[in-house]
């Protein structure tokens, strides 16, 4: 399949951050692009002004007249469900219908491929050598998991030489992936609604790095059981981070490589794991040749990401930060992170789990993690492609948690409890429908202040 001689490209499920970056993509070369999704959101508003038409009916009226077989490519999220009337359209009348992880190995296969893997860190990791690669001046296109700041979209550069890419592991996706250089940031348990077991994710993720044949050019953080160039913070690697200090909210650190030293490189995301994400950032951009000097800049540039420890409110009186952590893990990095920072503020988090799957697969890690917060708020399970399991619901998982101060609430009165705390540190925690909240959230705050 050629897709220079596709002129429609049709998205099922267009407003997943994966999807909307394709989309800008085709709609970057002046194809017509149109889709589906099941709810309007701040990023299907963004695609609609930029000019794609989008939809959020199920109907099969709604498909552009234009859209024939011969000359539309459909792509599809795992997200969607297999009663689908528009995909069912499409399969029963033989349209080309690929998953967006097939499209993204089409598009890449003939650039230089950077891929990043991980159950957590992939977004933020493959946003900063993005940042790196674009502001050193590289032929780049990225297509990325979150916002970033820098540059208000998913998607960076439109060059036709490099690519850097989420090498996604839910459905195996990853694997439709040729990368030239590779990462693997984490590889915890997660999905185990497709994988069954951690044995199975971790099988999966070797047959990803194994991809690599130049072991030179895969990166590693120092705990996993795969081989290539080491990465950490204060432990013994091939690249590894030392002299770390926080010098007004900023990280500053020495990078050692071998017998060489790149001093004082300044990096202002918090959080130990953010260190780790920008030391890989920085070792991936290092080996494809990108000068210190080049690197070190961008890294003091990089502004963060939409939903990743992103900054509401950050006043005197009061700080409000919005992160997407959805997975155990990742909730102890946000609490470390605070930690760190506000060490003797009240701090309120509120959380809603996602999947009722991993809600759970992981309910002891869940109620470790949040226990380890003062005060924590539940909304209820955001189910996004499941159904309800039986019992598994955010009571359940409360009744698990060992904090003092613990409460699940609605959402029609989650801004009344969180105004009602005397929290002066608010954390909204969560990959689900909470982030389309924290708009109305922080107007609420202000107010307050």
């Amino acid at each position: 399949m050629n897709l220079n001689q596709i002129q429609n490209i049709f998205f099922i499920g267009i407003g997943g951050i994966g999807m909307s970056a394709l989309a800008r993509y085709f709609h970057t070369l002046g194809k017509n692009v149109a889709g589906y999704d099941k709810t309007s959101t701040e990023l299907t508003d963004e695609l609609i002004q930029s000019g794609i038409s989008i939809h959020f009916e199920d109907k099969l009226e709604l498909i552009p007249v234009e859209f024939t077989k011969e000359s539309t490519l459909v792509v599809i999220t795992p997200a969607v469900p297999k009663a689908h009337l528009q995909w069912n359209y499409f399969l029963n009348n033989n349209f080309e219908v690929k998953k967006r992880a097939e499209v993204l190995g089409m598009i890449t296969k003939n650039t230089f491929c950077f891929a990043v893997a991980g159950t957590h860190g992939k977004t933020t990791t493959s946003s900063i050598l993005a940042h790196i690669l674009f502001q050193s001046g590289v032929d780049v296109t990225s297509f990325l998991g979150g916002i970033v700041e820098n540059y208000n979209s998913n998607l960076i550069g439109n060059g036709t030489t490099v690519s850097v890419v989420e090498a996604d592991e839910f459905d195996r996706s990853f694997l439709h992936l040729d990368p030239n250089i590779a990462c693997v940031t984490s590889m915890d348990a997660d999905h185990l609604d497709i994988y069954g077991d951690k044995s199975s994710i971790e099988a999966s993720f070797k047959e990803f790095a194994n991809k690599v044949e130049d072991k030179n050019n895969l990166f590693v953080t120092t705990h996993l059981p795969l081989t290539g160039k080491t990465v950490g913070v204060n432990e013994n690697a091939d690249f590894e981070a030392v002299n770390v200090r926080v010098q007004k909210s900023t990280y500053v650190f020495d990078v050692r490589i071998n017998n060489e030293l790149i001093k004082d490189v300044q990096f202002s995301l918090p959080g130990k794991h953010n260190l780790t994400n920008a030391l890989m950032a920085l070792a991936m951009a290092k080996t494809y040749g990108v000068s210190d000097e080049n690197i070190k800049k961008a890294l003091a540039s990089f502004k963060g990401i939409r939903r990743r420890f992103s900054y509401q409110i950050q006043s005197e009186n009061l700080v409000y930060i919005d992160d997407y952590a959805h997975h155990p893990t990742e909730i102890d990095a946000v609490h470390q992170a605070v930690s760190e920072l506000y060490p003797n503020e009240k701090v309120l988090a509120i959380f809603q789990p996602h999947l009722f799957s991993r809600t759970r697969d992981f309910a002891d890690d869940f109620a470790k993690s949040l226990s380890a917060f003062e005060s924590v708020l539940l909304l209820d399970i955001y189910p996004a492609r499941e159904l309800p399991i039986p019992e598994i619901t955010s009571t359940w998982l409360m009744n698990k948690m060992s904090n003092r101060d613990k409460k699940v609430v609605n959402k029609a009165d989650l801004i009344p409890a969180i105004l009602a705390s005397n929290a002066t540190v608010i954390v909204t925690i969560g990959a689900g429908d909470i982030g389309a909240m924290v708009h109305d959230i922080k107007t609420a705050l202000n107010e307050k202040v």
